[in-house]
C-alpha cells in the first residue's frame, strides 16, 4: 500500500474513535484532517458488543476520509502495556542493547517469547567518545496476544499500522514537542538541578494516565478511576438511568439543582485527588530533586463544569486544560467547531502524529516484528522475482556446459579407479572406528578410577559441612550442656538460636544467585552488623563487592529464636539485632570471634579449621522482621493437678501457692518469637586439600621459627666471641 507523507494518528477510546491527520510543511506540524466518531455504547458497557462497535467506527473513518493511505500510527491504554526505566551501568552504547535484554529479562514478568518489547536511550543520557554515561533507558512491554487484539479491527478492515505506542507515551510525545521543545532542543540536562516537571493527568472514560516529566524524565503511572465514576456515583445515590446521568454530569450547570448535582459527585472528586496526590507523593519520595510546576488535563471528562477549580484549589498546583496545542497549525481543522469541542480529548493523537512524522522524543513501537518482516518480504517480492529468473537462466547455462562435460567424464570410464579408493575409505573407516572405540573405553576407565579414588572425601563433605554450621550455631543459655528449665531460664532470655530447616541449593555460577537485589542487601547488613558489634566493616564490602564467584551451595536456614524481651537493658541486642550480634558473627568467616571445627584427618588425627577455611562466606540475615507472641505449650502443666484443685473447696492458699510455683497453672506460655532466614555461601574444599594447606603451613612456620632462632644463636655467638 503507498504511503503518503501524511500521518493518520488514531485513538480508540472507551467512547469514541479519535483520528487526527498531519503533515510536516516547512518544518511545522500541519492538521489536514480530524474525526470524532462517538460510539453508541461505551465499550466498558456489558451490553455493548465491543469489536462490532469499533469495527463500525473505522468503516465510517474509512467512507469518510476516502480510505487511508498514508501512515497509520495507534495508540493502545497504558494498563494494556508496561512502561519501566531504569540507569545502566557506564558502558559502551553498542552493550546497552544487551544490558536491556538482561533487564527485559528481570523486570517483565512473562516469557520474551510471548511478549513485544522494544527500548530507547532517553533524551538528555550523556554519551562520550562511544560510552553511556549518565544515562536512562526506557524499556516498553505488551504482551503478544494483546499487540494482535489491538491491530485485529484495523487489520480486518485492511489498514496496515505502522506504529503501536502505548498512550502515557504518546501523551509525553505531544507535551515535549509542544510546551517543553526550548529546553530538549538545548539537550542539557543535569540530574542534579532538573528542570521544572509539569504533571499531566489524562481522564479517560474507566481510568486515568498520570504522567509526570521534566521532558528528559518520565514517571507514569495509571489510576482506576474515570469520568464513567462521576456517572455511576449519580446513578447510584439519585436512582436514575446510566444514559440520563451522563446527560446530568455533562450538563451539570443546567441542572434544576446544581448544587446536589456537584455534592452527589463530591465523593468521587475527593477518589481523584487522592489518587494524584498519592501519585505525586511517591514520585517526589524516588526523585528527591523533582519540582512539580503546573498540572495540565487533558480528556473530555475535563470539560466537565468545576473539575479543573477543584484539582487546582486542592492540589495547590496551576491547573491549564490542554484545549489548544501552541504549535499545531492548520486552520481547517483548528478553528472548525467539532474539534475545538473535543480539543483536549485529540492529545494522543498529536502525539502519534509526531512520532509517524520522526520528530517525537520517544520513537519505539510494539508492532510485532513478524508482521514488519512480512511487510518487508511482501515489499521485495519483485525483486526476488527478478533475481530468481536472473538464477533460473544462469543454472539452465550452466547445466548446458556441464552436460556438455559429462559426455567424456562420465562414471562407467573411472568406474575401476572409484571402486578402489572406496574399498581403501572402508578400511580407514574401520581403523577409525577400533581407535575411537578404545579411546571411549579409556575414558570411561578414567573417569570411573577419578570416581574411586575420590569417593572417600566426597562422602565426608555434608556430614563435615553439618558439623561446621552446627558448631557455629549459637547456643549460650545451656547449663552443662543442657536445656536449662524455664525457671533457670526464662524462655524470652535464653540466647540461643533454634535451626528448623536446612535448604541446599547448588549454583554452577554463584553471579546467578548474587543478584543486584541481594548485593544491596548484604551491604545494608554489614552496616547493621557493624552498628550493633561496635566494629568495622572492609569499606570495600560497603562500596562494591562483587560477591563470590565461581561454583558453590547457598545454604538456606529457617531459624527462631526468643531473645525477645522488650525491656530497657536490651535495647539494641533484640530481634533481628540479637540475630547480628550472635548469628552473622559467628558465621563471618573473617571475624576473630568465629568458631573453628574440630574434623578428623585421613591419617586418623584431628585437625580444627576456620570457617574461612571450610569454604563458608556471605552470611545474609535474608529477611528484616519484627517478633511476634506466640503460645509454647507449659511441658510442666498438669490438668488433673488443676482438676483437683477446682474440686477441693477447702484446699489452703499454700497449696496454690506449690502448684504455681510448679508451674502447672497454665498449659500454655506467651513468648515474643522472631522468625527469619539465614543464608550463607558454601564453596566446597576436599579435605586433602585442606590438611594440604595446614601442613604446609606448619611447615613454613617450622622454617621460619628454626631460622629465628638460629638468627638468634649467630648473634649469642658473635656477642660472646666479642
Amino acid at each position: 500500500m503507498a504511503k503518503s507523507q501524511s500521518v493518520w494518528g488514531i485513538e480508540i477510546g472507551q467512547t469514541a474513535l479519535k483520528a487526527l491527520r498531519c503533515s510536516l510543511v516547512d518544518g511545522e506540524i500541519v492538521a489536514d484532517a480530524f474525526d470524532f466518531i462517538e460510539f453508541p455504547k461505551i465499550l466498558s458497557q456489558p451490553e455493548a458488543n465491543a469489536e462490532e462497535l469499533i469495527s463500525d467506527a473505522i468503516s465510517q473513518l474509512l467512507e469518510r476520509n476516502d480510505a487511508i493511505n498514508e501512515k497509520v500510527c495507534i495508540s493502545v491504554p497504558g494498563q494494556s502495556g508496561l512502561a519501566k526505566f531504569f540507569k545502566p551501568p557506564p558502558v559502551e552504547v553498542k552493550k546497552v542493547a544487551d544490558i536491556v535484554r538482561y533487564e527485559a529479562r528481570q523486570q517483565i514478568p512473562f516469557d520474551l517469547a510471548d511478549v513485544i518489547w522494544d527500548f530507547q536511550v532517553m533524551p538528555g543520557s550523556m554519551v562520550e567518545e562511544g560510552y553511556a554515561l549518565e544515562s536512562e533507558v526506557g524499556l516498553f512491554a505488551m504482551k503478544r496476544e494483546q499487540a494482535y487484539r489491538q491491530l485485529m479491527p484495523f487489520d480486518n478492515a485492511d489498514v496496515e499500522v505502522d506504529v503501536v505506542q502505548l498512550a502515557p507515551l504518546a501523551l509525553y510525545n505531544m507535551v515535549a514537542y509542544d510546551r517543553m521543545n526550548d529546553r530538549l532542543d538545548a539537550d542539557v540536562f543535569d540530574p542534579e538541578n532538573p528542570p521544572a516537571s509539569s504533571v499531566l493527568l489524562s481522564i479517560g472514560t474507566d481510568s486515568s494516565d498520570l504522567i509526570i516529566t521534566n521532558g528528559f524524565r518520565i514517571w507514569q503511572r495509571s489510576m482506576p478511576i474515570g469520568g464513567n465514576h462521576f456517572t455511576r456515583q449519580l446513578t447510584k445515590d439519585l436512582k436514575l438511568t446510566f444514559a440520563k446521568a451522563e446527560h446530568l454530569k455533562r450538563n451539570a450547570r443546567e441542572a434544576v439543582d446544581p448544587k446536589l448535582i456537584f455534592q452527589t459527585m463530591r465523593p468521587v472528586f475527593n477518589d481523584l485527588v487522592t489518587e494524584v496526590q498519592r501519585s505525586i507523593g511517591f514520585f517526589r519520595s524516588i526523585d528527591k530533586n523533582a519540582e512539580i510546576g503546573d498540572l495540565l488535563l487533558t480528556g473530555n471528562t475535563v470539560k466537565m463544569p468545576g473539575l479543573a477549580a477543584y484539582l487546582g484549589k486542592n492540589l495547590g498546583f496551576e491547573v491549564q486544560v490542554l484545549d489548544r496545542f501552541n504549535r499545531l497549525s492548520g486552520d481547517d481543522v483548528m478553528t472548525n467547531p467539532a474539534f475545538r469541542d473535543n480539543s483536549p480529548t485529540f492529545a494522543v493523537c498529536y502525539g502519534l502524529c509526531l512520532q509517524g512524522l520522526g520528530i517525537s522524543q520517544i520513537h519505539t513501537s510494539l508492532v510485532p516484528r513478524e508482521i514488519l518482516t512480512e511487510r518487508m518480504i511482501r515489499a521485495k517480492k519483485p525483486w526476488t522475482v527478478a533475481v530468481l529468473a536472473a538464477l533460473l537462466l544462469g543454472m539452465s547455462g550452466h547445466y548446458a556446459f556441464t552436460e556438455r562435460s559429462w559426455a567424456t567424464t562420465r562414471q562407467d570410464l573411472w568406474s575401476a579407479p572409484i571402486s578402489a579408493v572406496d574399498s581403501m575409505v572402508e578400511k580407514r573407516s574401520g581403523h577409525e572406528s577400533t581407535d575411537s572405540g578404545l579411546a571411549a573405553k579409556l575414558k570411561y576407565l578414567n573417569v570411573v578410577g577419578e570416581e574411586v579414588s575420590g569417593n572417600a572425601e566426597r562422602r565426608l563433605k555434608w556430614l563435615e559441612i553439618i558439623k561446621t554450621v552446627n558448631n557455629a550455631i549459637p547456643r549460650k543459655s545451656f547449663i552443662d550442656g543442657k536445656i536449662p528449665t524455664r525457671e533457670e531460664v526464662p524462655l524470652d532470655e535464653r540466647e540461643d538460636i533454634h535451626i528448623t530447616r536446612l535448604d541446599t541449593k547448588f549454583y554452577p555460577d554463584l553471579k546467578e544467585w548474587w543478584t543486584e537485589d541481594l548485593a544491596k542487601r548484604y551491604r545494608e547488613e554489614m552496616r547493621n552488623w557493624a552498628r550493633v558489634t561496635k566494629k568495622t566493616v572492609d569499606p570495600a564490602v560497603l562500596s562494591a563487592d562483587t560477591g563470590p564467584e565461581g561454583p558453590g551451595w547457598v545454604l538456606e536456614l529457617t531459624c527462631y529464636h526468643d531473645y525477645n524481651k522488650d525491656v530497657f537493658e536490651n535495647i539494641g541486642r533484640i530481634g533481628s539485632d540479637h540475630v547480628r550480634r550472635v548469628m552473622t558473627s559467628s558465621f563471618l568467616p573473617d571475624n576473630p570471634d568465629s568458631k573453628s571445627v574440630v574434623l578428623p584427618r585421613g591419617d586418623g588425627t584431628q585437625e580444627a579449621f576456620t570457617l574461612k577455611e571450610m569454604g563458608i562466606s556471605y552470611p545474609l540475615l535474608l529477611d528484616d522482621n519484627e517478633p511476634q507472641p506466640i503460645q509454647v505449650q507449659n511441658p510442666d502443666y498438669d490438668p488433673a493437678a488443676q482438676f483437683d484443685a477446682g474440686d477441693a473447696d477447702d484446699a489452703d492458699d499454700a497449696d496454690d501457692a506449690d502448684d504455681a510455683k510448679a508451674g502447672n497453672e497454665v498449659p500454655f506460655f506467651q513468648v515474643p518469637r522472631l522468625d527469619f532466614v539465614f543464608q550463607m555461601v558454601w564453596q566446597e574444599k576436599p579435605l586433602s586439600d585442606r590438611v594440604k594447606e595446614k601442613d604446609a603451613a606448619r611447615a613454613a612456620k617450622a622454617a621460619e621459627d628454626a631460622e629465628a632462632a638460629k638468627a638468634a644463636e649467630d648473634a649469642e655467638a658473635a656477642a660472646a666471641a666479642q
